[in-house]
């Protein structure tokens, strides 16, 4: 539990300190006492008039600018975060929006009433008894918990969650998000790159915010995600607009981009040239800037690019 501390701590440092990203607390109207989250953003986020990058990762343990807690500890930095993303896109002219689905409470102590019988309030007690035995009851109660503690740490506090305000699932993220923030933004192309639980937000956004979404998104990019446009209860016109518009990079052993088959009527699916969940971020990252920036050209002369059809494959060597 500390190791996961200590990694989401120091991945919040790198997203400020080397991404050079702003971190923005939500609810935006937040009372100084209830319960808040936040997400992390690049100062030209909201004012960039051309491209808007929008990176959500999977449920979990995992927090902003993470996309697989394993891959930091057992790999590295590169294939287990968000910065390779980050750095190429903000490289390449984009904003950048990453959000923190998996931040939806805050664990407090629970509040434990202690009765007290009317002789123990009893204002006729005379003052040097009541302070004995006020002190007697605090060194019982104190080596009580002393002993209960060490007999029983996992109930050494009670907790209790307190959800942060219209942020209490990931589909209640991205939605709000999307509400305060990208829908407010200047861009004329906004990209999503979704991973694993975060293609499934993204799919309940669509499905909440159709029209607004499909004004201002010009292409997505899933990896291994774990929607189900069935069982969501996508509309036709959603699945259609996914099918133009949306890649989902699968765990697959077939070569990077290579078309797989998909029993489901949305969007196109390839290989990210490996067969573990976790890396299908990493190991389609070269292929995903290179289908955003044909989904850019392809608006921008209104033409839709052939998402399924492209053979090549491209090398990681032209990063």
């Amino acid at each position: 539990m500390l190791l996961m501390k200590i990694i989401t701590r120091y991945v919040y440092e790198l997203l400020e300190s080397d991404c050079n990203l702003k971190k923005i607390s939500i609810p935006v109207d937040a009372t100084e006492s209830e319960p808040k989250s936040f997400i992390f953003m690049s100062e030209d986020a909201l004012t960039n008039p051309q491209k808007l990058m929008v990176l959500i990762h999977g449920s979990g343990v995992v927090r902003a600018g993470q996309w697989a807690r394993r891959l930091i500890i057992n790999e590295d930095l590169d294939s287990g975060t968000q910065i390779p993303f980050i750095k190429r896109a903000m490289d390449e002219g984009y904003g950048v929006i990453v959000l923190n689905p998996n931040e939806n409470y805050i664990e407090v102590e629970k509040q434990k009433m202690h009765k007290q019988s009317s002789s123990s309030d009893g204002t006729d007690e005379p003052a040097g008894k009541r302070e004995r035995r006020d002190k007697v009851s605090k060194e019982t109660k104190k080596r009580r918990d002393f002993y209960e503690k060490y007999r029983n740490p996992q109930k050494e506090k009670e907790m209790m969650q307190l959800f942060i305000r219209e942020n209490g699932s990931p589909e209640e993220h991205a939605v709000y998000v999307w509400d305060h923030f990208i829908a407010q933004a200047a861009a004329e192309n906004v990209f999503f790159v979704a991973h694993s639980y975060g293609g499934l937000a993204f799919v309940e956004l669509m499905i909440q915010r159709e029209a607004d979404v499909k004004s201002k998104v010009t292409a997505v990019a899933l990896t291994d995600s774990v929607h189900n446009v069935w069982h969501q209860e996508a509309g036709k016109t959603i699945r259609e607009w996914m099918r133009e518009n949306c890649c989902n990079w699968v765990s697959s052993s077939e070569p990077l981009d290579t078309s797989v088959e998909s029993m489901l009527p949305d969007c196109p699916r390839v290989s990210a040239g490996t067969d573990r969940h976790e890396l299908t971020s990493w190991k389609s990252f070269p292929s995903i800037f290179k289908f955003f920036a044909e989904a850019s050209e392809a608006k921008s002369s209104s033409q839709k690019p052939a998402l399924t059809r492209r053979s090549h494959r491209i090398k990681h060597e032209e990063l």
